[in-house]
Formats: structure tokens, sequence, C-alpha cells
């Protein structure tokens, strides 16, 4: 580009001509140099497709960590179960609070595990906010439907999983009433009142219960009952406020999930719109070319026509000049 300038530059002071081939080049420099410029300004296409293809693998990335914490989330749900169904069966104080803290341990990786889950998903969101404002990922756009949909899976996935642990909750409770009935009616003979069963469910102390099998029996065999019945109520009070912090995660999940249900109606109404519209266009489509073809009938049946009138007439005609022919 340089050469051509002084080239031209050199023709002009010496008032010759400048060459044809030159004033070409000319302009293909020029142009060269418009166009790069004009890329300059809008941005290398290729470097956009790359940028986007990163954003969305790092969308993908968030949506893998978000899927491997509800799996472990899950995983410990199944352990808290069976742990669960394990103090059914177990009698002894000191297993108990063994099975029971290793319940609350597993309880503690499920609160870690969901919020690391619920902050991710709300990362999801923003990085589906922030991707909206460039090329290709409009709203309503097929990768924002796309970051949508997996957002709003794993937030109803998340939401259940919570949603099971209060499920749990109620069913730790229930069944922890049934065990110290039991144990009660084992020791003493007699099934307790319901106001006696809630008494010892709620202060964890049944001596005033046992009272009577402790004078027949002694106090010394008794006490192992008392014993258990007294760490199961701790237990499952302690395991009752832990899940309470997850019933709280279970809530904020289910207002979010309630609002991209709104969001979601409204976008299913655009799009069933859509479809109408697109049914409609294809409808009238369809009615033109049959129209077409209807029309390319009678036009072929019209020609023939007049081509077998115009045979009629020259025939007529042919045969009217015999006729007057001497």
């Amino acid at each position: 580009f340089e050469g051509n300038m002084r080239d031209l530059l050199g023709a002009v002071k010496s008032g010759a001509e400048p060459a044809e081939d030159g004033i070409g080049r000319f302009k293909k420099a020029t142009e060269s140099v418009d166009l790069e410029a004009q890329d300059l300004r809008s941005g290398d296409p290729d470097a956009g497709s790359q940028s986007e293809d990163k954003a969305m693998a790092d969308f993908l990335k968030e949506v893998s960590s978000v899927k491997a914490a509800l799996a472990e989330i899950s995983q410990n749900k199944k352990r808290l179960q069976d742990l669960h169904e394990k103090t059914k069966t177990i009698s002894r104080s000191n297993v108990v609070q063994k099975i029971q803290e290793d319940m609350q341990s597993c309880i503690s990786d499920v609160s870690r595990s969901a919020q690391i889950a619920k902050k991710k998903v709300e990362l999801l969101d923003e990085m589906r906010d922030k991707a909206q404002h460039h090329p290709g990922n409009e709203p309503g756009s097929a990768n924002d439907r796309m970051r949508q949909s997996l957002t709003n899976g794993l937030k109803k996935k998340l939401t259940d999983i919570m949603g099971d642990f209060q499920q749990l909750r109620g069913k730790i409770h229930d069944e922890y009433r049934e065990v110290v009935e039991r144990r009660v009616t084992y020791v003493t003979g007699n099934k307790p009142s319901e106001e006696e069963l809630d008494r010892m469910i709620e202060s964890g102390e049944g001596e005033t219960v046992f009272k009577k099998a402790i004078l027949e029996a002694g106090r010394g065999s008794i006490m192992d009952t008392l014993a258990e019945i007294k760490e199961r109520h701790n237990a499952v009070k302690e395991l009752e406020r832990s899940l309470l912090e997850l019933h709280q995660l279970f809530l904020d999940m289910a207002v979010l999930v309630e609002q991209q249900g709104e969001m979601l109606d409204n976008i299913e109404a655009q799009v069933s719109k859509s479809k109408d519209h697109v049914e409609k266009g294809t409808k009238m489509l369809e009615n033109a070319r049959e129209l077409q073809k209807s029309t390319r009938k009678y036009m072929c049946w019209a020609m023939i026509c007049l081509l077998v009138l115009a045979v009629i007439i020259f025939v007529v005609a042919g045969g009217a000049t015999g006729l007057f022919t001497p």
C-alpha cells in the first residue's frame, strides 16, 4: 500500500499520468484498509463465536457442579434413611447415640451440599442474564431457552429433594413416638396414655411412668430403658432442629421455582401464539399452492379451448374461401 502511494505521489509531482494498474492497485489497497477498519469496528465474528462457546462451556460446567451436588444430597438422604431404620431395632443407649451422631453428620453434609447447589443455581441465573446482552442469546432465543430449561430443571430437582427431607422429618418424629410407646409397654406391661406419652416425648423423662415397674423390678433393670429414651429424645430434637434449617432452604427454593413457573407460563403462552401463527401461515401457503395449481389447470384448458377454436375458425374460414373461389 505504501509503495503504491509513493508511485502515485511521484507521478503527480512529475506531471506524468499514473499508470492504470497503479491506480487499480491503489483502489484495492484503500478498499482493503477500509475493510480492515470495518472489521476492527464491528469486531471479529470468529472471536465473538469463540466467546459464546466459552460462555456456554462455563455455564454447562456449573450445571455439572449442581448435578454433582444433587447426587451427593441424594446419597446422603438414602444413608440417613438407612440409619433411621437401624435405630428402630437398637435398644442400647450408647449404640443409639453413635447412630444419631452419624445421622447428624449426614444432615450436616446435606446442608453444606444444598447451600452449594443453591448458590450455583443462583449463579446460573446471573450467567443467563449476562448472556442475554450478547447477540444470539437474546431472551427467547434457542441458547436462552436452553439455559433457562437447564436452570429450572435443577431448581425443581433441588426443591423436590429438600421436600423429601421434610417428609423424613415427620416420619422420624412419628416413628420415635412409636418406639417410645413400645419400650414403655414392654417394661411396664401397660400401654401409656397419650398424655403420658406426650410428656415423655416432650421432656425425655420417664421415671413417673416407670414408677410402678421400678418398685416391682428394681431401679437398676429399668435405667437402661430410661437412658435409651432420654438419648432418643435428645437426638430427635437435634435432628429436628437441623432438618428445620433445611426446611428454610426448601422454602427459598420453592419461591424461586414458583417465580420461574410464572415466567414459563408466559413463555409457553407466547410459544403457543407463535405456533398458531405458524400453523395459520402454513395453511395459507397450502391454500395458495392449491390455488396456483388450479389456476394453471384452468389456463391449460383455456389455451386448449382457444387452440381448438382457432383451428375451427381456420377450417371454417378455409372452407368458406373455397366456396367463393371460382
